[in-house]
């Protein structure tokens, strides 16, 4: 992941769901935007414009509907490419819980640490996260622009993956509903150029 380019990589989160707005864990539970949602998507749209989005030459998106829909709102749904790698970190027998009713269940857990029981570990999805990079590089590094509609968890293990960083390194790097944050590089080095702007 050395290898200098003038091309940038955008991710951004999916608008609010009832489950984001209320805490509680979204994996493979294929819930719709809220109100809110769909307005952060829309919103998206003149943001991402300012970033380029007539030229970005690659969209990918999460096949789960919160960022198909998003991505759609944000006015590039006819160029989106589903990637099922894209999907958010499965949290096996966690799903729907909130972060208050696991610690009362498991004191001391953490998601980055110990992976979800019955879901993926830190390693499982960081050699997802490593795929998709794999896809997205050609492009950033040919001086192009892409683009990822996709989850919060998954997004983060991505940067800490741009980073050259341990996929449970993901947990310093907070994401709110409705972003965009831009990855780049420094002369030869992956960098973070622009991180969880707006919502």
């Amino acid at each position: 992941m050395t290898t200098h380019g003038d091309g940038e990589i955008v991710l951004v989160r999916h608008g609010e769901t009832d489950w984001s707005r209320t805490g509680r864990h979204t994996s493979t539970t294929d819930l719709p935007l809220t109100e809110r949602g769909r307005e952060q998507g829309r919103r998206l749209a003149a943001r991402l414009a300012a970033l380029g989005a007539p030229d970005f030459a690659l969209v990918l998106s999460s096949p789960l509907q919160r960022a198909r829909e998003t991505c759609e709102l944000a006015g590039l749904g006819a160029r989106m490419e589903l990637e099922p790698d894209l999907v958010e970190w499965t949290y096996g027998r966690y799903e729907g819980l909130t972060s208050d009713a696991i610690e009362a269940a498991a004191p001391g857990w953490s998601l980055f640490t110990d992976g979800a029981p019955g879901g993926e570990s830190p390693e499982q999805i960081g050699v997802r996260a490593d795929r998709v990079l794999a896809r997205l590089l050609p492009v950033a590094r040919a001086s192009g622009r892409a683009v990822v509609f996709a989850h919060g968890h998954v997004l983060r293990v991505l940067v800490a993956r741009w980073a050259e960083l341990d996929p449970r390194m993901a947990k310093h790097f907070l994401l709110d509903v409705g972003t965009i944050s831009v990855l780049g590089w420094e002369r030869d080095t992956p960098a973070i150029q622009l991180w969880n702007s707006g919502g």
